[in-house]
C-alpha cells in the first residue's frame, strides 16, 4: 500500500499548489515523478538547477523559487543539501517535475529551521522542477 501523498497542481515551470490528504505524513522518503522529462539523468556530484516549492506537511509554504522568478543551482548527492533532496533527485531526468515527501530525519531533524518556520520533526513536501544538470 502506498502512502497518501499531497496532490500538486500545475505543470513543469508553473508554481504549484499542494492539496494535502487527511492522513499522517509518511515516515520514510516518498518520491513521485509527476511528469517525466527527457533530458540527461541527474548523477551524484552534478550541479543541478531547479525551481521548487517547499511546504511543511499540511502547513505553510516556507520557500519557493517561482515567486522570485529565479532558479537555484547546487551540487547534488554530495551532502550539500538536505538528505531527502540528495536521495530523491539523483537518478531523475532533466525536465521532470518531482514530488518529494521528506521525513524530518532526511530534512532538518529535531532542530528544524526556525528562521523558515520549520519546526523540529516537521515533514517537508517539495515540488521540484529539474531545469538542468552539469558535471
Amino acid at each position: 500500500m502506498s502512502a497518501a501523498l499531497p496532490e500538486a497542481s500545475g505543470s513543469f515551470g508553473e508554481k504549484p499548489t499542494l492539496t494535502f490528504p487527511d492522513a499522517q505524513a509518511p515516515a520514510e522518503l516518498e518520491v513521485v515523478v509527476l511528469s517525466r522529462g527527457d533530458g540527461a539523468l541527474v548523477e551524484a556530484g552534478d550541479d543541478i538547477e531547479v525551481h521548487y516549492l517547499g511546504q511543511t506537511w499540511g502547513g505553510h509554504v516556507f520557500d519557493n523559487s517561482y515567486d522570485r522568478r529565479e532558479s537555484i543551482s547546487f551540487p547534488i548527492g554530495v551532502g550539500a543539501v538536505i538528505g531527502g533532496w540528495d536521495e530523491g533527485l539523483v537518478g531523475q531526468q532533466v525536465g521532470s517535475r518531482v514530488l518529494l515527501s521528506i521525513p524530518s530525519h532526511l530534512g532538518y531533524g529535531d532542530r528544524g529551521a526556525p528562521q523558515a518556520g520549520i519546526r523540529g520533526g516537521d515533514t517537508l513536501v517539495f515540488v521540484v522542477d529539474i531545469v538542468n544538470t552539469s558535471n
